[in-house]
């Protein structure tokens, strides 16, 4: 048997009828098995005559030769789904038609369930008087990539949903990527950030970190947890938490970085807020315990016995437990909170009961003239922690630290602001203003100067220091009425 009578046993197309110039039998089949790529070849009434191994794999089983029609899938679906019956494939189409069919996609369903998508290539074969006696088919495997395609579209899902803002940049600093997230923190839209230097967002006076961080990246490092400043679209600035990492190219060389930039204002507002807290627990704790102090030394100047200076010591201090218990909200049988209402001079009143004299032999040691005001809410924690950081600096060093010291607490309005004077006498005498300024005064201006929109001065007179205090009743009442809702 010749080489040509060989090849049409084969159910193969002769040798000058097409691409098929098989010399030998056994060699062209080793060919065409070893090669990864699933090739089939079918007569001109679409029977399979011919199949390599790749193509058998493919299918997820052997099919008939000679009965199988047109593809040896056992079924075959649309990419949508939809069912793709066997004399519409691709291998169909260009046997009717006669013509190569390319760029259409299908689904393989083997016999055990599983599914492979694939891109057939069918071509005619003719012999060399031009009439059609069969086909080849080349079916590409396209799994791995519509894995790739399904795993780059989640990922490119998650950057644009994430909350942090995600931008891609080259060597150059270039910006290449901006997410959603980099539009709500920065405010620019896509096509205004892209192709645009990164150097848009860095304040001037920050410019000096893009170089350093372009180094490390070509250097291969990764940047994290970089806290730094930058600008947004309307020029205000935003704390920010970076990280940074090396993008690298299919060669492993690194061509850009992506940089993930999340906003840390509230962390930093919560971590001062902490710093506080934390300086005003110090101070209220070495504070009582020189007011109890004060209070032991106040007692023992009218006691004359032990017992005298006991009940007198549990006086002041219940006093002034009654005092800080007014600026604590309390809590109902509902478990909700119920505020205090009570006026200014109640408050001064409680907040200056543990400094005066027991026995009340000496009159009020402490003084209130002038008009009231009711005080509730928010309002009433700020006022009482102002009024009792000034009766404890009296108690300290200023005229409550004497048996004979006093103060005059003077109120008056004006339209829209209401003012307290303290006025201290009697008490050690004032050389100079002292220098250092304590938590204290920072408590005292923030009170002011945030909640209650006000403005606080000192004089500081030999006979004793005079504190005036302003605060606008627009303030107040807003004040009032945002603890009467919490």
């Amino acid at each position: 048997m010749d080489s040509t009578t060989k090849q049409q046993a084969a159910g193969l197309p002769p040798p000058e009828s097409g691409p098929f110039f098989i010399r030998d039998e056994l060699n062209d089949r080793e060919i065409l098995n070893a090669l990864a790529a699933a090739i089939y070849v079918t007569d001109a009434a679409g029977r399979i005559t011919y199949y390599n191994d790749a193509a058998a794999a493919l299918w997820g089983h052997r099919p008939k030769l000679g009965e199988a029609q047109w593809c040896g899938s056992w079924r075959l679906f649309w990419p949508d789904g939809s069912p793709l019956p066997h004399d519409q494939c691709p291998m169909a189409v260009t046997l009717r038609e006669g013509r190569p069919v390319r760029g259409v996609e299908a689904i393989a369903e083997r016999p055990d369930g599983t599914r492979a998508p694939f891109m057939p290539y069918p071509t005619p074969l003719h012999d060399a008087s031009g009439r059609l006696v069969g086909a080849v088919n080349l079916l590409v495997d396209t799994t791995d990539r519509r894995d790739t395609e399904r795993a780059a579209q989640q990922l490119s899902a998650i950057v644009e949903s994430a909350d942090d803002a995600i931008i891609a940049k080259d060597l150059d600093g270039v910006i290449k990527s901006w997410n959603d997230g980099a539009q709500r923190l920065f405010g620019y839209m896509a096509d205004e950030a892209v192709g645009k230097p990164v150097t848009l967002l860095i304040p001037a006076d920050r410019l000096d970190e893009e170089p350093e961080i372009l180094r490390r990246i070509r250097a291969g490092e990764r940047v994290e947890h970089f806290d730094t400043i930058r600008r947004r679209k309307d020029g205000s600035l935003v704390e920010i938490s970076l990280t940074i990492s090396p993008i690298r190219n299919a060669a492993g060389q690194i061509v850009g970085a992506s940089k993930v930039a999340r906003d840390i204002t509230e962390r930093r507002q919560a971590q001062e807020r902490q710093h506080l807290l934390l300086r005003e627990m110090d101070h209220r704790v070495k504070n009582l315990f020189t007011v109890a102090s004060s209070v032991v030394a106040l007692s023992a100047r009218s006691a004359g016995t032990a017992r005298e200076l006991a009940s007198a010591v549990q006086e002041r201090l219940s006093a002034l437990a009654r005092a800080h218990a007014l600026t604590l909200s309390t809590i109902a049988d509902t478990d909700k909170v119920a505020e205090r209402a009570t006026t200014l001079h109640a408050l001064i009143k409680a907040i200056a009961a543990p400094y005066e004299d027991a026995a009340g032999e000496s009159g009020d040691r402490i003084t209130i003239t002038g008009p009231d005001m009711p005080v509730t809410g928010q309002m009433m924690t700020s006022l009482a922690l102002l009024l009792h950081e000034f009766a404890t600096n009296a108690a300290k060093y200023g005229a409550l630290s004497t048996a004979l010291g006093r103060v005059d607490v003077v109120c008056s309005e004006d339209e829209n602001v209401f003012c307290l004077q303290w006025s201290e006498s009697g008490g050690p005498l004032i050389r100079q203003e002292p220098t250092h300024k304590g938590f204290g005064s920072l408590l005292t201006r923030l009170t002011i100067t945030s909640q209650l929109g006000g403005e606080l001065s000192k004089d500081w007179r030999p006979e004793g220091l005079v504190i005036r205090l302003s605060m606008r009743r627009d303030r107040i009442n807003s004040q009032a009425i945002a603890g009467e809702h919490d």
